[in-house]
């Protein structure tokens, strides 16, 4: 099992930026992939980022290309999301999950083991 606790969402201004953690405990952390969906409220969950065990490969969904970046550090069994320049449409509730199946499908949200609990990201305008 695996349990994940997400942190640093807040209130921020448009054009501002935000840097999400999630701290994992439990199965091996350098032996999957990890990613972070959101869900605003009365919409579908949605991928936001993916990056693979090592680092090496990421994913992004094209509403925050070039304005996110995912990053993880295995030592410390972290996973973090870098929200730069945004905006109104960014808030959400925002979610890490493992994914012990690397990157196969990697924006379906039904290819994820666990979850965190969510951290509120809201920008205002």
């Amino acid at each position: 099992q695996v349990q994940l606790v997400e942190s640093g969402g807040g209130l921020v201004q448009a054009g501002g930026s935000l840097r999400l953690s999630c701290a994992a405990s439990g199965r091996t952390f350098s032996s999957y992939a990890m990613g972070w969906f959101r869900q605003a409220p009365g919409k579908e969950r949605e991928f936001v980022a993916v990056i693979n065990w090592s680092g090496g490969t990421t994913y992004y969904a094209d509403s925050v290309k070039g304005r996110f970046s995912i990053s993880r550090d295995n030592a410390k069994k972290t996973v973090y999301l870098q929200t730069n320049s945004l905006k109104p449409e960014d808030t959400a509730v925002y979610y890490c999950a493992t994914k012990f199946s690397n990157l196969i499908r990697y924006s379906d949200s039904e290819r994820y083991d666990y979850w965190g609990q969510g951290t509120q990201v809201t920008v205002s305008s």
